[in-house]
């Protein structure tokens, strides 16, 4: 029987080898991402844990597979005609896309945009667990209808 060392070495390894298998999730990193600070990123999003991203950046984060996707400092919307939905305080603009939604908040500069694969639909309840990191984005003076 192994001793308690030789039980937590072994774990210790398995850990290190199934971290080894996981992949990172592809993002790119907005341009404007100097102007989110350091943006305080939910533990989970929908029930789902945080994920490593590549390239590992403050301004991006991803939970789950297939990942919810967030990146801070996109260029702000302009004033729009386009379905305004406001969620606790919260503007966001969203736009379909082949597999899913995209949220940009509304009325920040810079933006945070969230990408939702069709997978979590519906999508916009998950817009509250990234609150704290919108509403800590400059306001533009634009506001939801």
């Amino acid at each position: 029987m192994p001793g308690p060392r030789r039980t937590a070495a072994a774990l210790g390894a398995a850990a290190v080898l199934l971290s080894g298998c996981s992949s990172a999730v592809g993002v790119s990193v907005p341009g404007g991402a100097a102007g989110c600070g350091d943006p305080r990123w939910p533990a989970q999003v929908g029930g789902h844990e945080r994920v490593d991203t590549d390239p590992a950046n403050a301004a991006v984060a991803a939970w789950g597979d297939p990942a919810v996707v967030a990146r801070c400092g996109v260029g702000a919307l302009a004033p729009t005609e386009t379905e305004c939905i406001e969620i606790d305080g919260v503007g966001w603009i969203p736009s379909s896309l082949s597999d899913g939604t995209r949220f940009t908040t509304f009325g920040t500069d810079p933006a945070l945009e969230v990408l939702v694969p069709s997978a979590y639909d519906p999508a916009p309840l998950l817009l509250p667990a990234f609150d704290e990191v919108a509403k800590a984005l400059p306001p533009n003076g634009l506001r939801c209808r």
